[in-house]
């Protein structure tokens, strides 16, 4: 299967569009016969839509002025690189942060579905990095 075969699976239908301005959330197909996974976005996004838009725009520019001055786009390109992977790493601590403190606040009466549910929040997070 070719990668844009692939990405065009994981996409919205053409026009559905979320409330809070991104794609319409997928749904992650179950894992196994006895468990529903309906609840779980497939798409979450680490970044606010401004953030994404902003980053977007910086590359767009540097694309657009690669013939005008070549050295300047790369240069914009790779500031624009540097500023989403700073952006993106800050989203994960945080996400791993707000998972770990949900259950460890809990100390060791934390039962078995509080630790059930953390895993399965670390499990999603680390199959979208894979899957990227």
């Amino acid at each position: 299967m070719t990668y844009d075969q692939e990405r065009a699976q994981q996409l919205p239908p053409p026009g559905r569009r979320d409330p809070r301005g991104g794609p319409t959330p997928r749904r992650l197909p179950p894992e196994g016969p006895s468990e529903t996974r309906t609840d779980i976005p497939a798409y979450v996004s680490l970044l606010a839509q401004s953030d994404r838009d902003r980053l977007t725009l910086r590359l767009q520019h540097a694309l657009g002025t690669f013939v005008r001055s070549p050295r300047e786009a790369v240069d914009e390109a790779d500031s624009a690189f540097a500023d989403a992977t700073t952006r993106i790493t800050a989203a994960l601590v945080e996400r791993r942060r707000v998972i770990d403190t949900a259950h460890r606040d809990l100390g060791p009466e934390a039962g078995t579905e509080e630790l059930r549910l953390a895993l399965r929040q670390y499990r999603e997070v680390t199959l979208r990095l894979l899957r990227m």
